[in-house]
C-alpha cells in the first residue's frame, strides 16, 4: 500500500475500529466481501413507476399483483405451448387473486388432490423464476414465517434431480394430505407476487377523486419497499391534517364534486353530518345548479341525494373561498390577492371584475355573505369550520396515513440516473431555473424542492417555532394553487370562475414555463444537471398532467430523456385520455412503458380471468444485460467492499486486531 494510502488508513482509523465490530475477524470481513462481489453480479431488480392513482384502489391494486403484466409475461415465457391458453389464464388468475380463486376452484373441481399438485409445481416454478434475481437471504425475508422453511426447500431443489424427485413429491404430497393446500398456495402466490416488483416508486396523487385512497394507503403501509414523490392532492390532504382550513375545505369539495365520501366517512371517519346539516338550512330553497355532482360511471344517486350533496358542494365551496382569501391576504408575498374574487363581485348587479372586466354569473346566491367584508364567517360557519377540522384532527387513520407519506415521501428523488418529480420544476422563458420565495429567501431547482419539504415537514413537527410552524401550515395553500408552486405552475386555479362565471374564457390556465419547454432536451438537460444526475441514460420521470393519448400525445418526450406517466388512472380522465393510465417498467434489459385499457372489477377478473387489457411499449432497451453492479446499490456495495478491503489490510498489517470469540 502507498504512502497515502497509509495516510489514508491512518486518519479513517476510528472508522475501521467501528467496522471491526460487525467484523471482527478477516474470515468474517473476507466472506462478506464475496458475498457484496456476487450481490453485485445479480440482474439489476425490477422498479415500478406509478402516477396519479386518484383513490382508483381497485386498478392499483390489480396492477400492482400483476406486476404490470408482468407475471403474465412470466407464466407465458415458461409454460410456452405445454398448457393451454385457458390454463395460462387461470394460472394467472390465481396468482392475482389466490383466495377468491381458490374457493371457485373448490366449487368445480373433481379431482381437487391432482389439480393441487399439479397446480402447487406450476407456482413453484414461477416463483423460483422470479426469485432468481435475488439472493436467498433476500428472498428469505420474502417469505411468510409458516411456510419459509419449505418455500426455500422447493425453490432450490428440482423434481428434474433424479436424487430428489422423491423428495420433492413428498413435501409437495404431504401439504395437500395435511390440509394446508389452500394457505400454502395463498402464501407462494403472495411471494410472486412480492418478488415481481423489487422497489415501487409512486411519483404523486394518491388522493381525490376514486373512492379507495383509504385503501391503497393501507396496502402500502404492508409493502415492503416503495417511496412516493408527493403530488398536490396529496399535499392538499396534508395541509387538511395539519388544520389548514382551506385545504380541509377543498378536500371536501372534490370529494362531494366526485360523489365520493367514501374516502372521508368510511376510511377516515370525517364526520359529514354538521356540513349536510348546515346546507340544509342556509341553501334549503337554492338548486344549487352548478354544484350537482360529477357521476361517474356506475354511480347512482336518487334524486334527494343529489340535491343535498350539491347543497354540501356548494356551502363548503363558498367556505373554501372564504378560507382562501384570509391565509392570501395574510401573506401578500404571494401576489396571489387577484385571486380574492368574492371582494370583486357586484352582488347587486351579478358581476365579477376580473383584470378590469366585468363578466355575468351564472348565479349569484350568496345567504352567507357579507358584501362590505365578504370574508367573514358567519357564527354558523365558524361553527362548522371548528367541527370540521376537529374531525381531521382526531381520525387517527387519516393521521397514521399522513405520518406514513411523510416517512416514505419527499419532493423528488433520484434512483439509478432517473429524476423524480410529481410535476414541475418552476423555469424562466429562456429555460432557466426559476428563482421562488419560500418564506424569507429565494431558491430554485434543487433547493427549492429541498426547502419546500423542509417546509412541509416543519407543518408536523410540534417543537418548530410556532411562527414558522403557523407559516409552513398555511404554505400548503400556496403549494396547492400557487403559481410558482414546484406542484402547480399555472397563473391561477379558476375554481371560482368555473362555478360562476358564463364566459368560459376565464376558465383558462395557463401553464408555467415548464410544461412548455420540457420537449426540448437542453431544457431537461439542464434541469438534470442542477440536480446532479449524471450518466448517458438519464431521464426525468414525472406525472401530474394526463397524456392525451387520444388526441396523439407522446408521453415520452425531449428526444427520450423526459417521461410523463399520467395517462390518467382515475375514470373521470378516461374520456379526456383514451386510456387507463400507464405504468413504467425499468428492469435488466431496460425500460418498458405499458399503456393500461380500463379495469372492470376485481370480481370480474376472478370469474371470467379478465386481466387488464395492456400495451406495451418498449422506451429504451440496454446494450448490455443490467446489472446490480450498474446501479445505485452497486456504487453502494462498492465502497462498502473497498471499505472492508481497508479493514482486511488493518487486520493483516497489525494496526488492528482480530477479536476472535
Amino acid at each position: 500500500m502507498t504512502q497515502n494510502s497509509n495516510k489514508s488508513l491512518s486518519t479513517d482509523l476510528h472508522y475501521l475500529q467501528l467496522l471491526s465490530q460487525s467484523f471482527p475477524t478477516i474470515a468474517d470481513a473476507s466472506t462478506e466481501i464475496i458475498n457484496l462481489e456476487a450481490i453485485m453480479n445479480l440482474p439489476k431488480g425490477t422498479e415500478h413507476f406509478m402516477a396519479d392513482l386518484h383513490g382508483e384502489s381497485e386498478a392499483f391494486l390489480h396492477i400492482l399483483k400483476n406486476a404490470s403484466g408482468n407475471i403474465k409475461r412470466k407464466v407465458n415465457e415458461l409454460f410456452g405451448n405445454n398448457i393451454r391458453e385457458s390454463e395460462k389464464k387461470e394460472l394467472c388468475t390465481l396468482i392475482y387473486y389466490p383466495e377468491q380463486k381458490l374457493e371457485l376452484v373448490k366449487a368445480t373441481e373433481t379431482e381437487l388432490d391432482d389439480w393441487y399438485h399439479i397446480t402447487i409445481h406450476q407456482l413453484v416454478k414461477v416463483a423460483r423464476d422470479v426469485s432468481s434475481k435475488y439472493t436467498r437471504s433476500k428472498v428469505r425475508k420474502s417469505l411468510p414465517p409458516d411456510f419459509a422453511y419449505i418455500i426455500e426447500e422447493l425453490l432450490h431443489e428440482r423434481t428434474e434431480d433424479n436424487n430428489k424427485t422423491a423428495y420433492v413429491n413428498v413435501i409437495v404430497d404431504t401439504i395437500i394430505t395435511t390440509g394446508r393446500a389452500d394457505d400454502f398456495i395463498c402464501a407462494l402466490c403472495f411471494v410472486i407476487q412480492r418478488l415481481s416488483i423489487d422497489q415501487l416508486h409512486l411519483l404523486g396523487d394518491i388522493f381525490d377523486r376514486g373512492p379507495g385512497a383509504h385503501i391503497i394507503m393501507d396496502t402500502l403501509r404492508q409493502y415492503n419497499s416503495w417511496d412516493i414523490q408527493w403530488g398536490n392532492h396529496d399535499v392538499l390532504w396534508m395541509g387538511a391534517c395539519s388544520g389548514n382550513k382551506a385545504c380541509i375545505c377543498n378536500v371536501l369539495r372534490l370529494s362531494l364534486r366526485y360523489a365520493n365520501m367514501a374516502t372521508l366517512e368510511e376510511g377516515y371517519g370525517i364526520n359529514l353530518l354538521p356540513l349536510a346539516t348546515f346546507a340544509m338550512e342556509v341553501y334549503g330553497e337554492d338548486p344549487c345548479l352548478e354544484f350537482m355532482p360529477r357521476l361517474l360511471k356506475g354511480q347512482q344517486m336518487d334524486e334527494k341525494t343529489l340535491l343535498l350533496t350539491a347543497r354540501m358542494h356548494k356551502a363548503i365551496t363558498v367556505l373554501q373561498f372564504k378560507e382562501e382569501a384570509r391565509i392570501i391576504k395574510r401573506h401578500p408575498e404571494w401576489e396571489m390577492t387577484d385571486r380574492c374574487l368574492l371582494d370583486k363581485v357586484d352582488y347587486q348587479h351579478q358581476l365579477c371584475t376580473i383584470d378590469g372586466h366585468a363578466y355575468p354569473m351564472k348565479s349569484c346566491t350568496f345567504p352567507t355573505i357579507n358584501p362590505d367584508n365578504p370574508d367573514e364567517l358567519t357564527s354558523e360557519e365558524q361553527l362548522l369550520m371548528d367541527r370540521l377540522t376537529h374531525s381531521f384532527a382526531v381520525s387517527e387513520k387519516l393521521q397514521k396515513h399522513i405520518r406514513t407519506l411523510l416517512s416514505h415521501g419527499c419532493m423528488y428523488a433520484i434512483y439509478n440516473a432517473n429524476l423524480l418529480f410529481h410535476a414541475s420544476i418552476p423555469l424562466n422563458a429562456d429555460g432557466t431555473l426559476k428563482e421562488v420565495l419560500l418564506y424569507d429567501n429565494k431558491y430554485s431547482g434543487k433547493q427549492l424542492l429541498e426547502k419546500t419539504g423542509q417546509m412541509i415537514r416543519t407543518a408536523f413537527t410540534a417543537d418548530s417555532a410556532p411562527e414558522e410552524r403557523a407559516y409552513a401550515r398555511d404554505y400548503f395553500l400556496y403549494l396547492w394553487c400557487g403559481p410558482d408552486s414546484p406542484l402547480f405552475d399555472k397563473s391561477k386555479m379558476a375554481t371560482f370562475e368555473r362555478y360562476f362565471l358564463i364566459d368560459k374564457e376565464t376558465y383558462k390556465e395557463a401553464k408555467g414555463y415548464y410544461f412548455l419547454l420540457r420537449d426540448q432536451p437542453d431544457v431537461c438537460d439542464r434541469i438534470l444537471d442542477a440536480f446532479g444526475v449524471q450518466g448517458p441514460q438519464r431521464h426525468i420521470i414525472n406525472g401530474h398532467v394526463p397524456v392525451h393519448v387520444a388526441k396523439g400525445e407522446n408521453p415520452i418526450k425531449a428526444g427520450g430523456r423526459l417521461m410523463v406517466i399520467d395517462g390518467g388512472f382515475s375514470e373521470a380522465y378516461h374520456q379526456e385520455t383514451g386510456i387507463a393510465g400507464y405504468t413504467l417498467v425499468y428492469h435488466s434489459r431496460g425500460f418498458q412503458l405499458v399503456q393500461h385499457e380500463p379495469f372492470t372489477s376485481a370480481s370480474d377478473a376472478v370469474l371470467r380471468g379478465t386481466d387488464i387489457k395492456s400495451t406495451t411499449q418498449i422506451v429504451e432497451m440496454s446494450a448490455h444485460r443490467m446489472l446490480v453492479a450498474d446501479t445505485d446499490k452497486g456504487r453502494e456495495l462498492r465502497s462498502q467492499v473497498s471499505d472492508l478491503k481497508e479493514l482486511l489490510y488493518a487486520y493483516r498489517h497489525g494496526l488492528l486486531k482480530e477479536k476472535r470469540s
